[in-house]
């Protein structure tokens, strides 16, 4: 138990698995002393099929959370003792219908013992501890439901490496990376067209002389990140909201995210009313992010992209 005390909770499947294979060893030795032939992982198909109703394989595994190739090596390994029968369902021929056997059968009555001192085992340890373990296991089955732990470790990690992210203004030394940032998602879904080239070509007087900004993300130091905003000479919008690309390195350090937020709010501090942006449908997780910006499709207008087949609007007032 002291490695357990120095590495704490990361350990925790560890633990689990060596708690469970403890249970396990003395399930197998348990069986032994009631003189039943069976193993403590046949024991939820078994209890299942004790209930008296034949069973399909995908029932069963749907009634004890078990994927259907486990069920189905359980009720071979069933089977080659006997205590399961297998026949072609009357009703559907497709399909085979699994129940206990007469040696089966003779097992679920001789197993009541078996249970009854079980479950009196089972509630002496937990009259003997502070925490009831299995409504513990029951709350954690629930929250590992709503969401698991490899999704909560992947939301921490990406809050932790979002706070290495700093969102500065574009200076001339960026414009490297401005530009080959966006060549390279750009050529990786569609072709470079003469707008492109207008606007990486010469960022300065292209969007910046014009009234417009570049915001650059930085990681660590270095430049991942772009998103401009285009003064538009247009009576509904005062900006377009594009050039944004994200290294592919570091995605999923919600990049997008902060750049998309703080241009929208270098928008409002410019006193702009509407923010205006063209993009393609195929770039599900762009769209999805905008979405999550605040951005709605709005109706087709005329753009310079061939890409471009969904247009969308952000109101910041």
């Amino acid at each position: 138990m002291e490695f357990f005390n120095q590495v704490g909770k990361k350990a925790i499947g560890s633990r689990l698995r060596m708690l469970t294979e403890k249970i396990t060893e003395d399930a197998a030795q348990i069986y032994q002393c009631y003189d039943i032939d069976m193993q403590p992982k046949w024991f939820p198909v078994f209890y299942v099929l004790s209930q008296g109703e034949a069973m399909t394989i995908t029932a069963i595994a749907k009634e004890i959370g078990h994927s259907h190739p486990s069920v189905s090596k359980i009720i071979g390994e069933m089977a080659k003792k006997g205590l399961v029968d297998e026949k072609k369902d009357e009703t559907d021929g497709r399909r085979n219908m699994v129940s206990l056997s007469p040696k089966g059968d003779e097992i679920t009555v001789k197993i009541q013992n078996q249970y009854a001192d079980l479950d009196q085992a089972v509630a002496d340890i937990a009259a003997q501890s502070r925490n009831d373990l299995w409504k513990a296991m029951e709350e954690w089955e629930f929250l590992l439901g709503q969401k698991t732990l490899l999704r909560r470790v992947q939301e921490i990690k990406k809050e932790r490496e979002s706070k290495e992210v700093t969102i500065v203004n574009y200076v001339p030394e960026y414009q490297q990376a401005f530009r080959a940032l966006n060549e390279q998602w750009i050529s990786n879904w569609f072709k470079m067209e003469q707008a492109d080239y207008n606007a990486l070509d010469d960022p300065q007087g292209y969007i910046l002389d014009k009234g417009g900004y570049i915001l650059v993300a930085l990681y660590q130091g270095e430049p991942v990140g772009v998103c401009a905003l285009i003064k538009m000479n247009d009576p509904d919008y005062d900006y377009e909201l594009a050039k944004m690309a994200v290294s592919p390195a570091v995605q999923g350090k919600s990049i997008g995210w902060l750049l998309g937020s703080a241009i929208a709010q270098k928008a409002k501090e410019l006193g702009a009313q509407k923010i205006y942006l063209e993009s393609n449908t195929i770039l599900k997780p762009a769209i999805n992010l905008y979405h999550k910006l605040g951005f709605v499709k709005v109706a087709g207008r005329i753009t310079p992209y061939e890409r471009c087949n969904i247009q969308m609007e952000l109101v910041l007032s």
